[in-house]
């Protein structure tokens, strides 16, 4: 079976890989998605680039799926590709402020969160998670 994948390759340009991990992150109810806003104002699942000595299959929660995508990023001149790794969390607790202080955390109702996502597999990962709900 191969992977979706949004975006579109071209020819003649050289990609660099950045594997990501990513998770939907639901409330209790399962009737909202927190999203996580980068300073371009752009909303992503949270998550990121997989670190050296990270191990992503123990890192998150219940596994998704794989969705590939292609994208230029105007912030980095540089074209990625970008295997992301897409898990549920069924549980979390805070055991440290975020490393990062520049992204903003919002909760979406999950048609909304759909709807808000900038990637496309990001948006694919939220669909898979509720085709779980419903098997």
């Amino acid at each position: 079976m191969t992977n979706p994948t949004f975006g579109e390759k071209e020819a003649n340009v050289e990609y660099v890989t950045r594997y990501g991990v990513y998770a939907v992150i639901p409330d209790e109810k399962k009737e909202k998605i927190i999203l996580v806003q980068a300073p371009n104002g752009a909303w992503f699942l949270p998550g990121g680039e997989i670190e050296e000595g990270e191990n992503h299959q123990t890192a998150l929660g219940r596994y998704l799926g794989q969705a590939d995508e292609y994208f230029y990023s105007r912030h980095r001149d540089t074209h990625f590709y970008n295997p992301a790794y897409l898990y549920e969390v069924t549980s979390f607790q805070e055991v440290q402020k975020p490393l990062e202080d520049f992204n903003q955390l919002a909760w979406f109702p999950v048609e909304e969160a759909i709807e808000t996502l900038k990637r496309g597999s990001h948006k694919w990962g939220i669909q898979a998670w509720k085709n779980t709900l419903k098997a």
